[in-house]
């Protein structure tokens, strides 16, 4: 059954990759492509200031890859592989914990799971390093960012497992919201420390515009938004089906 569970979350997860990829055309990549104008112009502006003149300027190098096959097949291929993978891992953890939280069904608990695995892998990380256009940033720190960024998504599930097993363990009959209102305050205290200790990077240029720094990162909360919901909800439609037959696949 876990089998079967495995294909059906990849393909959840390659569905929400098709709509969150959908949702990014209409919404994150015009605030793209507003940035990358943006650091064209001031590219521009600084080379004209450093060579006494716009004819001195030097040409930009053209990109390897256009802009529309980034827009395009890129960034449906690079979500579909995302979407594939943690759709695959999302189903993996839903067979390990499904009936260990008391009588929902599968319907409510994978999408119970999605807000979770929301919250832990996009919301509270992206309140340390939330999301910045490409054409934001130093190409030096390119790996330290990366680095930090999945640091700070590892914290965060570290620190929820750590708070479910204080929970767990201090859990009694007529004590369980006292023990998850500890557990909550654990994984708080543990994500808030980490937050601390690792570095703040802010790159954002004092004069880049705030309206579409925030309509950039909004539209990329969004396009995490509809991949975790379209899971969350598709997953948990075809695994009831699936524990329903109550059979592992042929």
């Amino acid at each position: 059954m876990t089998r079967d569970l495995l294909w059906r979350g990849m393909l959840a997860g390659i569905l929400g990759a098709l709509l969150a990829t959908l949702f990014a055309r209409g919404f994150a990549e015009p605030q793209i492509d507003l940035a990358i104008g943006f650091e064209e112009s001031h590219s521009a502006h600084h080379a004209a200031q450093e060579h006494a003149g716009p004819a001195h300027a030097e040409p930009q190098e053209k990109d390897l890859v256009s802009r529309e096959t980034q827009k395009g097949a890129g960034l449906l291929t690079a979500l579909a592989l995302y979407g594939a993978a943690v759709g695959g891992i999302f189903s993996l953890v839903f067979a390990y914990g499904y009936g260990r939280m008391g009588h929902l069904g599968p319907r409510s608990f994978a999408l119970l799971l999605a807000v979770v695995t929301f919250v832990l892998v996009v919301v509270v990380p992206g309140i340390k390093y939330p999301q910045t256009p490409p054409a934001v940033g130093q190409h030096e720190t390119v790996a330290l960012r990366t680095a930090a960024y999945f640091g700070m998504i590892a914290l965060s599930l570290g620190a929820a497992l750590v708070a479910v097993r204080v929970r767990n363990a201090l859990a009694r009959p007529g004590r369980g919201f006292d023990a998850t209102l500890l557990g909550l305050v654990v994984y708080l205290g543990l994500v808030g420390l980490g937050q601390f200790v690792l570095p703040t990077i802010n790159e954002v240029p004092a004069d880049f515009p705030a309206v579409l720094l925030w309509k950039f990162r909004l539209a990329s909360l969004g396009t995490q938004l509809v991949l975790w919901a379209t899971i969350g909800l598709a997953f948990g439609l075809w695994a009831e089906r699936v524990l329903r037959r109550g059979r592992s696949p042929r």
